[in-house]
């Protein structure tokens, strides 16, 4: 993977220190880059836990994650907080005018444009509870079919076999037992089972790494962002 030290960047950055999980999402963004001229890299955030696996561990990471980006700013086009939560979202949107998207935040309107009403597939039941939070604030509850966990950890994800098992078990459950006709994956370290989910399912699914790139990258290209430069001179 680039450095990505020079010139404009989208950079996606992996919050937990788990190099495997941030190897997946950089497989993840081959679709994209095909696409793009624009170089994105994917970042790994050492200061982080093994995997963010409750709010605890997802507070914790703010300030590094905070502190990783400015350093980039220079560089970056825009950048992709890539753990299904958001963690730093706001935080990052207030310090800087380059586009900033959260992969939970772009899966859910992603998924919400490709059916009525979106299931999410997460690690762990601690995940589930700041998951509902999170989609409380967003007013989307009406949409959602259900959150349901593979009881499996970030690490845990590595077993091909058990993931996947797990994982068509879970999106038949919210297909057929809850009524979701459209999938999120819940964690980015999810992001190599997309396309065998979605042949076992028969559903849409939502890797949520790619649909915060993608509507990153479409941010980039005509020029929006949260904030204006109009807006950080009336400050």
């Amino acid at each position: 993977m680039s450095n990505g030290t020079s010139g404009q960047t989208l950079y996606v950055i992996n919050p937990n220190s788990s190099t495997k999980v941030t190897e997946g999402i950089d497989a993840a963004m081959a679709p994209l880059r095909q696409n793009t001229s624009l170089p994105i890299v994917c970042r790994t955030l050492a200061e982080g836990p093994p995997g963010i696996e409750s709010q605890r561990d997802a507070d914790g990471v703010i300030a590094p994650l905070l502190a990783h980006c400015l350093a980039l700013e220079n560089s970056a086009a825009g950048f992709v907080v890539a753990c299904f939560g958001d963690p730093g979202l706001h935080a990052l949107r207030d310090a800087t005018r380059k586009p900033v998207l959260g992969i939970a935040e772009s899966a859910v309107l992603t998924a919400m444009s490709l059916g009525q009403r979106f299931g999410v597939i997460s690690i762990l039941s601690p995940s589930v509870p700041r998951h509902m939070r999170y989609f409380g604030a967003m007013g989307v509850m009406n949409r959602l079919a259900g959150d349901l966990p593979l009881g499996l950890g970030v690490a845990e994800l590595s077993d091909e076999t058990r993931t996947l098992t797990r994982m068509v078990e879970v999106g038949h459950t919210l297909r057929y037992g809850h009524g979701a006709d459209v999938l999120i994956m819940g964690c980015a370290g999810m992001a190599r089972y997309r396309d065998t989910l979605e042949k076992e399912t028969g559903l849409p699914v939502v890797e949520p790494s790619q649909a915060a790139a993608a509507m990153a990258l479409g941010q980039i290209a005509l020029g929006w962002a949260h904030r204006s430069g109009q807006d950080e001179e009336a400050r």
